[in-house]
């Protein structure tokens, strides 16, 4: 079992709890702070380990050399995750102020720091043991929105790395370089969002098909994955697949912060065990369910065993395309 890799940002986070976003010029109390790294690899990475608990795990990243990366790799040792691959920048560690409205939305300040010079260079291929590459969050590493993203991509497929990509939801002048990529990567996991900008039209609920089956047909090489709230879409050389997410209690919602970094997890996991699309899309959408009952990314996220059994007393919702 050779396991994943998860390449690309690292840093920490500071989730502000809060009971709504203020009025321009007013002032809103922060009822709880709670630093929990995030970004792509400690996210993905630590949820992998979670659902797939056997399953060996390798980060990859660049951290600086202070308190805060030292959280991230001891964070991550702790979880079980092979942390050989990151490397230390002279800059400092990136990190993010979360605004978390408690049941709602959160908002997103964040410092590039090392996590924005993390590129090819840093990937040692040659003592790389893993059989599938994550890499993510593009359009936040400048290294590898630059270039180097296809580097990694391309050097992982010579070598027979299956690898999977995902983005964060931004407009950005580095769209384009993505679609580049695209040659290179089996699968891409990304939201509606995401989509839309990706192919300049507007995910608007009926058009998310027709989407990613634009996306699929840029190279992808197994298939093209889009989640939003309400379903995911599941895009292959076997057809279109939709499954409706569930109708979870908006009153048990704790935070959003972790969701979409829990079905990503969920999805690789799907993917490296050879599960079908539904199967992948099943694992993908109860693994996010379960990352809304914290406040953080990752601790509300179980093994597949519990995540499953978490989702047995809830229902799918019912979606018309």
């Amino acid at each position: 079992m050779k396991g994943i890799a998860v390449a690309g940002t690292i840093l920490v986070d500071k989730i502000n709890q809060i009971n709504k976003f203020p009025q321009e010029g007013e002032l809103i109390s922060i009822n709880d702070i709670k630093s929990a790294v995030g970004g792509c690899v400690p996210n993905v990475a630590i949820d992998l380990k979670k659902i797939g608990v056997d399953i060996p795990v390798y980060a990859y990243g660049k951290i600086g050399k202070d308190d805060e990366g030292k959280f991230v790799n001891e964070t991550l040792e702790k979880s079980g995750v092979d942390v050989d691959g990151i490397s230390f920048s002279d800059d400092k560690t990136s990190k993010t102020e979360v605004m978390s409205v408690t049941g709602g939305q959160r908002t997103f300040f964040t410092y590039p720091g090392a996590s924005k010079d993390f590129g090819f260079t840093d990937m040692n291929f040659d003592s790389f043991n893993a059989e599938m590459l994550h890499l993510g969050y593009f359009l936040l590493l400048k290294k590898v929105d630059g270039g180097d993203g296809i580097k990694i991509l391309r050097e992982a497929k010579k070598r027979g790395i299956k690898t999977s990509i995902d983005l964060v939801s931004q407009p950005s002048e580095n769209y384009d370089n993505v679609l580049e990529c695209l040659k290179f990567t089996d699968n891409l996991i990304i939201n509606e969002v995401e989509a839309g900008f990706l192919t300049g039209i507007k995910p608007e609920r009926e058009k998310l098909v027709e989407i990613a089956q634009s996306l699929y047909s840029k190279g992808v090489g197994e298939r093209v994955i889009i989640h939003l709230p309400e379903f995911g879409i599941c895009i292959s050389e076997r057809g279109a697949t939709i499954l409706p997410s569930y109708d979870f209690p908006r009153t048990s919602i704790v935070g959003t912060t972790g969701a979409g970094d829990a079905f990503c997890a969920g999805a690789l996991i799907g993917i490296y065990k050879g599960y079908s699309d539904y199967e992948i899309l099943e694992l993908a959408s109860s693994a996010a369910v379960t990352a809304l009952t914290e406040a953080d990314a990752t601790s509300g996220v179980r093994t597949e065993d519990e995540i499953k059994d978490f989702c047995k007393s809830f229902k799918r919702r019912n979606i018309c395309l």
